[in-house]
């Protein structure tokens, strides 16, 4: 499995018009295969950075995303809206460990 943790930033004045965009982006890529974990999170002490946590089947379920359409609009949509300071760091993993 692929761990992805990061961040990525708007500018905090954004941050109403960039919440359904950030929406939609989660909902698509939920839906595919090979997603097992997508979530955003706002930090509640810095406005405008966004926490991603993202967790994947495999490197090949990663690669179709990197190509999916949703991806495509994320990535002109979030530029509309300032994004910047993409932080993404990516780990190889095991099954997560569940007590």
């Amino acid at each position: 499995m692929i761990l992805i943790a990061g961040t990525v930033r708007f500018p905090a004045e954004d941050m109403p018009a960039a919440r359904p965009v950030m929406a939609r982006m989660v909902t698509a890529t939920r839906a595919e295969d090979g997603c097992l974990q997508y979530a955003f999170a706002e930090d509640v002490l810095e406005p405008g950075l966004i926490h991603i946590s993202e967790l994947w089947r495999d490197a090949a379920a990663l690669e179709a995303h990197g190509a999916a359409a949703h991806m495509a609009a994320w990535r002109a949509e979030g530029a509309g809206l300032g994004i910047h300071g993409r932080d993404l760091r990516f780990y190889e993993v095991d099954e997560p460990f569940r007590r």
